[in-house]
């Protein structure tokens, strides 16, 4: 079946697909905060981050159960971050964007098979991306499991793009290297520490794998141009530009440990480029870059097609 034979009204379209992204966003959320914390996504339920008690399923609605309990916890009236019924939002927005690019960009002669694999396709780099940026916002690093992860998915899904896997090969190579040979390598030899993380390089590499050289580029150039504004309005707004809370917290929990003589908490300092308080002045200041590359590759993903015919530079 064709998408113009399967006669589905738009508005059902958009609905459903608004509802499975805050679906997948309430799961994101648990990403966010089991990942750093090494615990497993799967196991236990849903429960109370703060007295543990397992979230009753008419308490885990996305978005509405957040609003009906005025941000407070049922269990213990603790109250939730409104990060939970934001990263639910984003979930649905980025779904129904997704949706429409799908209904944009996808021939009505296609099959609908073909229209959901690539709905499935974009809307998982999406929410992969989503728990990225958060992950990173917090705690300043990127876990593997959603860069080379996501890097290999990209490769294996090239034929619903307009690449193939060859110049998604290309483009996460060039990607990666781009990054860790000037920023990590150079920018280490230079001036004893790295200017970005290997993280960074990992995502930039999803970035090509998923869109090419193009992509690549263009989540790394937009990236540290947002990155840049946000940094100029931090400076603005605060006068200055502070390490995540859990970065400092983490820092302070290793140098305990290494005190007391634990060899691995010693490894772990002398291998983290976070392992010392940042040195005074703007040029030292630490920003999370993560958040900004996720951001510009899910603008890419979703304009990407507008900008190369409109961009010359980025024809390739």
């Amino acid at each position: 079946m064709t998408l113009s034979q399967a006669n589905v009204p738009l508005w059902a379209v958009r609905g459903f697909a608004f509802a499975w992204g805050c679906l997948w966003g309430s799961f994101v959320n648990v990403v966010i905060y089991r990942v750093p914390r090494d615990m497993s996504v799967v196991r236990p339920g849903s429960h109370c981050p703060h007295c543990g008690a397992p979230v009753a399923a008419f308490d885990n609605v996305p978005v509405v159960s957040w609003l009906l309990l005025r941000g407070r916890a049922r269990c213990c009236d603790a109250a939730i971050s409104p990060r939970y019924a934001t990263v639910e939002l984003l979930g649905g927005a980025l779904a129904l964007a997704v949706a429409e690019l799908v209904l944009y960009e996808v021939p009505e002669q296609a099959s609908v098979m073909y229209a959901a694999a690539v709905f499935v396709a974009d809307f998982a780099l999406a929410m992969g991306l989503l728990a990225a940026a958060f992950i990173d916002a917090a705690h300043m690093y990127l876990p593997d499991p959603i860069t080379i992860g996501g890097t290999l998915i990209g490769l294996a899904t090239s034929s619903l793009r307009d690449t193939t896997w060859q110049g998604g090969l290309a483009g996460a190579a060039a990607g990666f290297f781009v990054v860790w040979l000037p920023l990590v390598v150079g920018y280490k030899a230079l001036r004893g520490r790295a200017g970005m993380g290997l993280g960074d390089a990992k995502l930039v590499m999803l970035a090509g794998a998923w869109f090419g050289w193009p992509g690549a580029a263009f989540a790394l150039f937009a990236g540290a141009l947002q990155a840049t504004l946000a940094a100029i309005g931090l400076l603005l707004i605060r006068g200055k530009i502070e390490e995540p809370e859990a970065v400092r917290e983490d820092r302070l929990v290793l140098q305990r440990a290494a005190a007391a003589g634990d060899a691995e908490a010693q490894r772990a300092l002398d291998d983290d480029p976070l392992a010392n308080e940042p040195e005074a002045g703007l040029m030292s200041a630490r920003l999370p870059f993560g958040p900004f590359l996720c951001l510009a590759t899910i603008e890419w993903m979703l304009g990407g097609h507008w900008l190369r015919e409109n961009v010359a530079w980025l024809r390739g």
